[in-house]
């Protein structure tokens, strides 16, 4: 019992941590000059990753009401945490979300916001 009960236990902590450590970088962004600037870009959570990691939020699927935001993502609305919004001006112009997905649900690394026009 006890070695089924430790095989559940290493199964779902690898099915956790597969989910939300796998990056998309493949290089195809290696010779923009933005690159080096997304991959310095950290939130109080610790650093984003990079361009391919995050993902653009067009402006129909983000919101900003009284000094928070919100981002649509697969459907759904999510609250951004206070410590996952980017403060340093964005270079890039558009808003740009970096989500986890876990067994949990989809909860926000990083948060960039861009101007709604």
């Amino acid at each position: 019992m006890k070695v089924l009960t430790a095989s559940v236990a290493l199964i779902a902590s690898a099915a956790l941590f597969a989910g939300s450590a796998t990056a998309r970088d493949d290089g195809r962004y290696a010779s923009s000059p933005l690159k080096p600037w997304f991959d310095s870009l950290r939130s109080k959570k610790g650093l984003c990753c990079s361009d391919a990691d995050g993902s653009v939020v067009s402006d129909v699927d983000w919101e900003s009401k009284d000094g928070h935001y919100r981002v649509r993502l697969e459907g759904q609305w999510i609250d951004v945490p206070d410590d996952a919004v980017i403060t340093v001006p964005n270079r890039a112009g558009r808003t740009m979300v970096w989500p986890v997905k876990d067994a949990h649900g989809i909860s926000i690394r990083c948060f960039l916001p861009g101007s709604m026009t």
